[in-house]
């Protein structure tokens, strides 16, 4: 295999798993009936567009078809692909629904 093979398919998996990430980001805010867009523009506001977002958003099924992803792993899953300021955003929400399960 040539160098160039080798990393196109880097480059691809890489692609593949962000793909998966974003995705499971998506499902967790439709879970928690959380806009996964709105939260993401709140992460990054120089980002009005992020066609992986939509795609993502278009592949989540409702809450009552979807298994539960818990908080842990949808802030592991953000982190393992250094979308910090995303993980601070959903750990934001996450104590809102603490808050809110304590009153």
């Amino acid at each position: 295999m040539k160098a160039k093979d080798i990393e196109e398919q880097i480059i691809n998996h890489y692609r593949q798993e962000e793909n998966m990430m974003i995705l499971v980001f998506a499902q967790w805010c439709m879970n928690h009936n959380l806009d996964p867009a709105e939260l993401y523009l709140k992460a990054y506001p120089d980002q009005l567009d992020n066609p992986s977002l939509g795609q993502a958003i278009e592949l989540t099924v409702p809450k009552e078809e979807a298994g539960p992803i818990e908080h842990e792993t949808v802030l592991g899953v953000l982190s393992l692909f250094g979308n910090d300021d995303l993980a601070f955003i959903v750990t934001q929400e996450i104590d809102k629904m603490k808050n809110n399960k304590k009153s």
